[in-house]
């Protein structure tokens, strides 16, 4: 397999073509520690792979001397996971024959393990005074889809999706998005809970733990879109709905696949609070053909989806900015009837004689004070 370019078939609906756009970036929050590995976007007549790598900022947190510098076990994690999952795949992933598919999660599985824990050995980390059942060494997610064309230059692809962690794969429809993995989460919310809650990821590639590589098989005809996405994608966008409509957005405004992911990266640089790596791959279509199929889905999600949210969401901003301007208002108000009220509510505070305390301990010193003067009786 070469690597895409990103090049549209001379028709618009060539519709036994294989993948025809791809697209794939890596956004770094701070330059030269981004936590997130270049993607895997790879292409051919009758395949295609894409891939995702993020390393866990906060469970892979310990930082090693390593000839590059220091660097976080994490940012050494998801790129390691990377050159061993593209390798692997490479090497079975072949138009001759199928793959098989739970075999290939159990290779990667063992490969990726050896390969961390190898690491792992060659930093020699000290040992670490904290102790903690979330730090891992050397963690990282990963969401992968491998692309067979079934039958010779036929319309029908089997997608051969494997994961672990957090990241994502979607395959894009014109009825729609899809999320082809389930986020390897400890308590099982789905995509709308997750934006609204932090949850623990139960299982991620690592050189200290056991993992799993998840497998699932998907039958795909073209034409779709998949897209394989680090939650610095979809994890700050306000709902599910909102993320499509974000990817679709920015193809309908773009000339090309070179525009359409500057148009996308920006608008995720623009909301996440994370590094964010996303690989893109069409198939069954040229981009102006895309940009056709894809327009009605557009502009309904819009309608149906997005433009009532996005109206609330203002209507509340207003009542929030109103409200803002209340509280300073009662506060303005509230200062200036207790600036009223308070000389007679602290009449006896001010009063010249001294507080009842402080005269007993003057009186003590008074030889001249009677006994009546101190309260008691002749």
């Amino acid at each position: 397999m070469s690597q895409p370019e990103r090049a549209a078939a001379p028709s618009r609906f060539p519709a036994l073509t294989g993948p025809t756009v791809s697209f794939g970036f890596n956004l770094e929050r701070v330059p030269g520690q981004g936590e997130d590995a270049d993607p895997i976007l790879r292409d051919g007549r009758d395949l295609g792979l894409i891939g995702v790598f993020d390393g866990m900022g906060g469970a892979g947190g310990t930082v090693y001397d390593t000839p590059d510098g220091r660097r976080s076990g994490a940012y050494l994690a998801s790129r390691l996971a990377r050159d061993v999952v593209e390798r692997r795949m490479l090497d079975l992933l072949e138009p001759e024959w199928n793959l098989n598919g739970r075999a290939a999660a159990e290779d990667l599985q063992r490969s990726v393990q050896k390969a961390l824990v190898e690491c792992l050995q060659e930093l020699s980390p000290a040992p670490s005074a904290l102790r903690s059942k979330l730090l891992r060494a050397l963690p990282t997610t990963m969401a992968l889809v491998a692309l067979q064309r079934e039958e010779p230059a036929g319309p029908t692809w089997a997608g051969h999706v494997f994961w672990a962690g957090d990241s994502r794969a979607y395959v894009f429809e014109p009825d729609g998005a899809h999320q082809l993995t389930t986020d390897d989460i400890r308590d099982g919310s789905d995509a709308m809970a997750n934006l609204r809650q932090d949850s623990i990821v139960g299982n991620a590639m690592c050189a200290d733990a056991d993992f799993h590589v998840n497998y699932r098989k998907v039958k795909l005809r073209s034409p779709f879109i998949l897209v394989a996405a680090t939650d610095g994608c979809f994890g700050y966008v306000r709902t599910p709905m909102h993320f499509e409509h974000m990817f679709l957005r920015t193809l309908q405004g773009a000339g090309d696949a070179e525009s359409w992911s500057s148009a996308l990266q920006a608008e995720i640089e623009a909301m996440t609070g994370d590094d964010a790596a996303m690989s893109a791959l069409a198939v069954g279509a040229s981009f102006e053909g895309f940009k056709s199929l894809f327009e009605d889905r557009t502009d309904k999600l819009g309608k149906r989806f997005t433009a009532p949210l996005d109206q609330l969401d203002q209507e509340i901003a207003r009542a929030e900015q109103e409200l803002e301007a209340l509280r300073g208002r009662r506060e303005v108000q509230a200062t200036k009837l207790w600036r009223e009220y308070q000389a007679r509510y602290e009449r006896y505070l001010h009063d010249h004689q001294a507080p009842t305390g402080e005269e007993h301990e003057d009186d003590e010193d008074d030889d001249e004070t009677t006994e009546v003067d101190r309260g008691h009786a002749p």
